[in-house]
């Protein structure tokens, strides 16, 4: 990618950047969050269009205006947040938009499966072609996510975060694929900003820091300092000091709770904590494991099958969100997109989603616009 620019009403997200990837390279894109990393992954697999520069791929400068032409010339892209059909099986994921046709206008799915369950053994997957996605943990989504582009013949893979939501023990294996892929000749670029990861597993590191390349890193000699410094443009603590919070009055209590998922299970069982006023209560545990249906009962998006949950004095048990609202309690979920947000809303509209029917925002029922 040569002088690619990209500009936005009131920024400049890629300004001019170059970067190159070799074959069976993995090649980490380093940058703190709004660097322009994503902005430039999704100029190259083709949701968006550059302002200013060229894309070469085997030397050659090439055209990629839209997804199916970067597929085409081989790129696949695996995003943070995965495309998939949670109620279709694997094999059903994998083919959609790219589908083996027998004879005349029929799917030879049996060819199709074939082929998945060969890709999958080659690279070390264990994945039931036959498995509903819903049913799979995160982990196992985000390997069909790279059959998937496998399967559509992808010679560059790009992987945007690709450990956000992973165990440690899901990276690890993840990072094995990685470096088979690598091995059979798979360019792959690994989007992050967590610098351990990146010194582990790239190749080579190129930073970017306001939508510019600042320098290339070689991982065999590079620090994690040294790379935050690039991120940041300063020097950065790593360490971190803590002095005593000033704790005041218990204003969340929350006793015995239980809480079961969609399909009934129980994945909270007996849970108790108390929060106070002027501290920062960490919960902390492997995705998957109950921490968003516990907090989903907090914050009444989801039943509470037993026990209580006091909020400043009063017992909140079982209340709407909204009543919990009112009662000063906030959420901000982790899948900003999907919950937190009304994207084709103005900024505005989805400021005051919470308070719309409430003056000034509405005078008898109806909502004034200005």
């Amino acid at each position: 990618m040569r002088g690619i620019s990209k500009r936005f009403p009131g920024v400049v997200a890629n300004d001019g950047i170059d970067i190159e990837v070799r074959p069976g390279e993995i090649h980490a894109l380093l940058g703190e969050n709004g660097a322009g990393k994503s902005t430039l992954m999704n100029i190259l697999y083709g949701l968006i269009g550059p302002d200013e520069g060229q894309i070469l791929i085997d030397g050659a400068a090439v055209q990629i205006s839209g997804p199916s032409d970067a597929i085409a010339r081989g790129i696949g892209m695996v995003h943070q947040h995965f495309m998939l059909v949670p109620v279709f099986t694997v094999a059903e994921n994998i083919i959609l938009g790219n589908e083996t046709m027998g004879r005349g206008p029929l799917l030879d799915a049996k060819a199709a499966e074939a082929r998945i369950r060969h890709l999958a053994s080659q690279f070390g997957f264990d994945i039931d072609p036959g498995a509903r996605v819903v049913d799979l943990s995160v982990g196992v989504q985000q390997r069909i996510e790279i059959l998937k582009a496998l399967y559509r013949g992808a010679r560059v893979l790009i992987l945007d975060e690709p450990t956000a939501v992973l165990t440690p023990q899901e990276t690890t294996e993840i990072f094995g694929v990685l470096r088979r892929l690598a091995a059979e000749g798979t360019s792959i670029v690994f989007i992050s900003h967590k610098l351990y990861e990146v010194l582990e597993i790239a190749d080579r590191i190129t930073v970017i820091r306001r939508g510019k390349v600042v320098g290339q890193a070689d991982p065999g000699t590079a620090t994690e300092e040294q790379l935050a410094e690039m991120m940041v443009g300063r020097e950065v603590s790593l360490t971190v000091t803590k002095g005593p919070a000033t704790l005041g009055d218990v204003v969340l209590d929350v006793s015995a709770l239980v809480v079961r998922d969609d399909r009934g299970t129980p994945v909270v069982s007996d849970c108790s904590f108390q929060v106070r006023s002027g501290e920062i209560f960490g919960l902390a545990g492997v995705a998957g494991n109950g921490q968003d249906e516990l907090v989903e009962a907090l914050t009444g998006l989801r039943k509470v099958m037993s026990g209580t949950v006091i909020l400043a004095g009063r017992d909140v048990t079982g209340r709407s969100a909204r009543e919990l609202s009112e009662r000063g309690l906030a959420y901000i979920p982790g899948d900003r997109q999907r919950y937190g947000l009304v994207l084709s809303y103005p900024i505005e509209d989805n400021l005051c989603l919470t308070d719309y029917y409430k003056r000034p925002y509405s005078r008898y029922g109806v909502i004034d616009e200005e």
